[in-house]
């Protein structure tokens, strides 16, 4: 695990300056934080999709689930779903909503959104290649596997920022794509 705060000094500044001169927590998080922040999503994806498949408020449930792990009444948070190819970033937490239930249940203005959490799925498992930690910021890249209720395991590249905000460690940047596929789905110049 690699630590390196001054790689954080210009996030750190600027995050300062988004919240009216408040500085953000600077306890270090560590690699223990980060793994079960990791967990909450991953038990977050599963029962958002076991929402929408026992026909409970699957809307709540993501919305609840969005406001803990998500740092978005904090600060900015930067978002890149995996699916996405219009609309490509979810800034707000409607945006993110959208991506999670799907346009029909949380019209946003991302008619793509299909709900990627309502698939559903019965686990998500995490294997970061590694984790940069700093004081208040922690970084984890790696890949996620999402085991679905057919049994397939679809895996999905991330890379996670998180920070220490109001309900403890939160996520600020979320980048998720699909594995590079040799063959493109649109001609490229």
């Amino acid at each position: 695990m690699m630590n390196n705060d001054s790689a954080f000094n210009s996030w750190d500044d600027n995050m300062a300056k988004s919240k009216k001169g408040s500085r953000p927590n600077m306890n270090p998080i560590t690699k223990s934080d980060v793994d079960e922040a990791q967990a909450k999503w991953a038990a977050a994806i599963v029962a958002i999709g076991q929402a929408f498949t026992n026909g409970t408020n699957v809307k709540e449930v993501a919305e609840d689930q969005i406001a803990e792990l998500y740092g978005y009444a904090d600060g900015p948070v930067l978002f890149k779903p995996t699916k996405c190819k219009v609309r490509q970033f979810r800034a707000t937490p409607a945006g993110a909503l959208s991506y999670f239930v799907g346009n029909d249940y949380a019209p946003a203005g991302f008619p793509e959104d299909q709900g990627f959490a309502i698939a559903p799925f019965i686990s998500v498992r995490f294997h970061n290649v590694d984790i940069v930690t700093g004081a208040g910021r922690a970084i984890a890249m790696g890949n996620y596997f999402f085991e679905t209720t057919e049994g397939a395991t679809v895996k999905v590249e991330y890379t996670f920022g998180y920070r220490r905000g109001a309900k403890g460690i939160v996520i600020d940047v979320h980048h998720s794509s699909l594995p590079y596929d040799p063959k493109p789905d649109c001609e490229c110049e």
